[in-house]
């Protein structure tokens, strides 16, 4: 340790265990120093001498630990925490037109949004994820529950053609997406806004060209559902002759600021469009197991050189926002796929939860792994469990033993927001309660 450091008192010293930096060369450190002051990563070296000789406000004893970067979820609609288990085991089409989007209609409001974004975050938190990002209505309010909770967010403002909450004018869309960068846009660090099509479907080429011009001015993430369906994939063949795929790629609306989720009906022309262009894709396997929409060629993407995260998409069609859960799902779901055990190994999926999503948000230059210079998202896994005993190999029993519950303590941008399972910023009580409340409301009027 350079002594000169003596003279800095750290807001947060970690210490011992295993660290897992996930940065380009894939560094392991055992017994390290991880210093961290004014939200940055200060030094990550290995431990030398006494813990006395570093001066830090708190120091946090990660022995018999696993330090790592918080997990990245790069798809999730987090206020329908609400309607977790409100509509399960349907088709997707009957799913969101027959009960999903009625309910939205009816019971959406902002303080709905606020509270399920609350609960999400909690959710989040307590199973390791440290940045998400987010689509849904009133997505201000999803916006300000990230801030009011500590939690690092990309927000996507979403737009369709037709009335929605928030929005009964569907063509106002530039003036709200102008409204909605210029609040959120050097707001605070913690957030980083984005705009998001919901589908090619439910939005004109018109509204496509628009929102991702705008978009693409302002340099911020354009995101839109892609090929979750055959269904999706079939209708717009029918219309436009072309693939979902083919068909943004005539629009213009495909670069390295898009990003599209889900991408389950590919075939390899769109791979290759995707590659070219540079295209990012959040990967949801358990949403797209649990609708039947089918496994995405993720291994074929990533030989193409496709930048991959992942993401759990919402409560409703998952049921819960557990990335670990999400990892062990990812390795198992392609291995199966494929008849192959070797594809998507833990490395990789591991990457995908952590530097990839980073790199699918655009946000690699500040998360995704533990290095100095970078902000201070970080996750501490107690390792003192029968189920993740003995440890042979980090990678692997992270994505194939480890559970959200692990995780003892969570940093986000160099502040402690949760201690050895206890959240700090949150009465996780009290936000509870407001859910059970909405859905109170909701049983009642089914």
């Amino acid at each position: 340790m350079d002594r000169e450091r003596n003279n800095i008192e750290l807001d947060i010293l970690i210490t011992g265990g295993t660290l897992i930096t996930m940065s380009e060369d894939m560094v392991i450190i055992e017994d390290p120093a991880v210093g961290i002051k004014d939200g940055k990563i200060l030094f990550v070296e290995k431990r030398e001498g006494q813990i006395s000789e570093y001066r830090a406000k708190e120091i946090l004893d990660a022995s018999e630990s696993i330090v790592m970067p918080g997990l990245i979820n790069t798809h999730t609609h987090s206020p329908m925490v609400c309607f977790r288990g409100l509509a399960d085991d349907l088709p997707l089409m009957e799913w969101l037109n027959d009960h999903i989007f009625p309910a939205e209609l009816k019971y959406v409001n902002e303080d709905m949004v606020y509270n399920g974004s609350l609960l999400a975050i909690a959710e989040m938190i307590l199973s390791g994820t440290t940045t998400f990002c987010d689509t849904y209505f009133y997505e201000s309010s999803v916006a300000q529950a990230a801030v009011d909770s500590g939690m690092r967010a990309v927000p996507a403002r979403g737009f369709m053609d037709s009335p929605t909450p928030g929005n009964p004018d569907p063509f106002r869309h530039t003036e709200i997406a102008g409204q909605f960068i210029e609040r959120w846009a050097d707001a605070t660090p913690l957030i980083s806004p984005a705009l998001i099509c919901h589908t090619p479907l439910t939005c004109s080429a018109e509204t496509l060209r628009n929102i991702k011009n705008i978009a693409r001015n302002s340099k911020l993430p354009f995101i839109i559902h892609l090929s979750e369906t055959k269904d999706e994939v079939k209708i717009i063949e029918e219309r436009y002759g072309l693939t979902p795929v083919s068909y943004l790629h005539s629009l213009g609306v495909l670069d390295d600021l898009t990003i599209a989720v889900h991408c389950v009906c590919l075939n390899g022309k769109d791979i290759d469009i995707l590659a070219d262009h540079g295209v990012k894709v959040s990967h949801n396997p358990e949403s797209n197991m649990k609708l039947a929409s089918g496994v995405a060629p993720i291994p074929k993407l990533l030989e193409k050189g496709v930048t991959v995260g992942l993401g759990t998409d919402g409560c409703a069609s998952n049921n819960d926002l557990d990335m670990f859960m999400e990892m062990d799902t990812a390795a198992g779901i392609h291995k199966v796929a494929a008849l192959d055990p070797t594809v998507m190994d833990a490395k990789t999926v591991l990457k995908m939860a952590t530097s990839g999503g980073a790199k699918v948000l655009g946000l690699e230059d500040r998360i995704g792994s533990i290095e100095a210079g970078k902000c201070a998202d970080i996750i501490i896994l107690d390792m003192k469990k029968p189920h993740l005993t003995p440890l042979y190999n980090c990678y692997s029993q992270i994505v194939y033993s480890a559970e959200g519950h692990d995780v003892s303590t969570a940093i986000i941008d160099g502040k402690i927001v949760m201690k050895e399972r206890h959240l700090l910023c949150m009465d996780i009580f009290d936000i509870m309660e407001r859910v059970r409340k909405t859905a109170d409301v909701i049983s009642d009027s089914r």
